[in-house]
């Protein structure tokens, strides 16, 4: 699957700034190059998954209220 079979109009591109792990979920802090920080609270699971660190670029998909990460 590549992210432009993604419906999900809101996209922005960033960097992971911070991830704040627990044992379940996780806070994860993408900023823009703009200087917007989007954050998401996803799995703990998900967050090793897609090998997020500081410093990865990933891109943030907003849907109406959820935030999801997806890798480059």
């Amino acid at each position: 699957m590549t992210i432009s079979a993604i419906n999900v109009r809101n996209q922005f591109r960033g960097k992971v700034k911070e991830i704040i792990e627990g044992p379940v979920v996780s806070e994860v802090d993408v900023e823009t190059p703009a200087g917007l920080i989007v954050t998401s609270v996803i799995t703990t699971r998900s967050v090793k998954e897609l090998e997020l660190r500081v410093g990865r670029e990933v891109v943030a998909l907003v849907k109406s209220t959820e935030v999801s990460i997806a890798t480059l």
